[in-house]
């Protein structure tokens, strides 16, 4: 970053001068971080859509022109050329492995699948109703105290453990949300085995049972490959700016990704796609292809869920890229979904009705992501749960950046209080 320019604010009589901000990609940023000392005011920005809270390495995303990028590469070629492992290490090292590196993450990855046995007592007691995200951020704190080396709260040496902390929590989140999955269907864990990838793993490790010679699909699971990839970071987020925010606390990276599974766990975030899939069974049970309920949707009796995106005001890059993917798969699973006539139905009229294309209303990642996870079996209350998957190494790689900040400020938000002015206590008997 380097300051190009300044701004001058007049507040009365005061007046702040303002640096301005210039990123690598021509962004530009007010800094205000003096603006309350110097002038005591602060400014007001609901939802923080105006706000940069860091300066960041790691993702490039131009919603105006459908640009995503993870260390200035374009996602399209990642998606093309490269896989999960090796993107989750380019987003958390700044740069792509070698061969002997990329070998070397590969090997903790795999030695570090499975988990302590007391563990599974731990995910055996929840009840069989918990939701799967509740179940994963609780076990990911739970692995952290397996590890109190890993999990110390001391900055300098959850730094100098970050690598293996690093290859544990990737590891292991699909072991645990295999395991969780496994329990709560009464069905006998399944451990992970040798020779297969990390998707492949995961889902031997969901669908397989003991005693069978379970052959996963090499493009379906390199479709859930695709998919995890295109979510491994995406900017400051809901859940990213919460690991952030723990981190910045001085929480270790275990806490801090957790409580990033709490946030993803809202509907308009990592539930997004399991909306979708509901939006497509509501329309289904009603007896329509989707043409009634667009119409409702377009006069806002409905809201069409899967479609437009906060940050992209054009295609979502990684919309396009599943679309692909999305095809592919169900032809090889061979599954005429009913579900997936009217997603086809409900894209049609999106590519084509004015209403949506003046808005730009196509087709986001979430759409295409549902109907991929639904053709792949898994249960839609863990739709979130994968998403989880494919965003911790972002999440992994955001914390260190903010861990390694020279500053190490806590995050501290200020706010606009609307509350009552000062009152005085009155004794109960005075009490009207």
């Amino acid at each position: 970053m380097a300051t190009r320019s300044e701004i001058q604010v007049t507040f009365g009589k005061r007046g702040y001068v303002a640096p301005v901000l210039v990123g690598t990609e021509g962004e530009h940023a007010v800094d205000i971080s003096k603006l309350r000392t110097e002038t005591g005011f602060i400014t007001y920005d609901e939802g923080y859509a105006n706000t940069g809270s860091c300066k960041s390495a790691i993702t490039y995303i131009n919603g105006e022109k459908g640009i995503l990028r993870y260390r200035g590469y374009p996602i399209e070629e990642l998606a093309r050329h490269s896989n999960f492992i090796e993107s989750a290490y380019l987003v958390i090292y700044g740069e792509l492995p070698n061969a002997s590196q990329l070998e070397r993450f590969r090997n903790r990855i795999l030695e570090n699948a499975g988990i302590h046995e007391a563990l599974r007592t731990i995910v055996a007691g929840f009840p069989m109703a918990a939701h799967p995200m509740a179940e994963l951020s609780a076990m990911l704190n739970a692995l952290g105290c397996y590890y109190p080396e890993l999990a110390s709260n001391d900055r300098k040496q959850d730094l100098e453990n970050f690598d293996k902390t690093t290859t544990v929590l990737i590891s292991r989140i699909r072991t645990l949300a295999a395991m969780g999955y496994r329990y709560r269907n009464g069905l006998p864990v399944t451990y992970p085995r040798r020779g297969y990838n990390y998707c492949e793993n995961f889902l031997h490790m969901m669908f397989s049972y003991p005693g069978e010679d379970s052959q996963i699909h090499p493009d379906v699971a390199k479709t859930l490959d695709t998919l995890m990839l295109l979510h491994i970071d995406h900017e400051q987020n809901c859940s990213t700016s919460t690991v952030r925010m723990v981190g910045s606390g001085g929480a270790n990276l275990f806490a801090s990704v957790a409580a990033g599974v709490c946030a993803l766990w809202g509907p308009m975030h990592g539930g997004a796609n399991q909306a979708v899939v509901e939006m497509l069974t509501k329309i289904a049970a009603e007896g329509d292809d989707g043409s009634k309920f667009v119409e409702r949707a377009k006069s806002g009796g409905e809201r069409l869920m899967g479609f437009g995106h906060r940050v992209y005001k054009s295609y979502d890059p990684r919309a396009k890229i599943l679309q692909k993917q999305c095809d592919k798969i169900i032809e090889i699973l061979g599954r005429e979904d009913p579900l997936l006539q009217i997603a086809r139905r409900l894209e049609e009229i999106a590519r084509n009705d004015k209403y949506f294309q003046t808005r730009n209303l196509y087709p986001n990642v979430d759409f295409y992501s549902g109907i991929i996870l639904r053709a792949l079996n898994i249960p839609v209350d863990m739709f979130p749960v994968i998403f989880a998957m494919g965003r911790l190494p972002g999440w992994i790689a955001q914390w260190k950046e903010m861990a390694q900040r020279p500053s190490g400020r806590i995050y501290r938000p200020r706010q606009i209080y609307i509350g009552e002015r000062e009152r005085h206590f009155v004794p109960l008997t005075e009490r009207a």
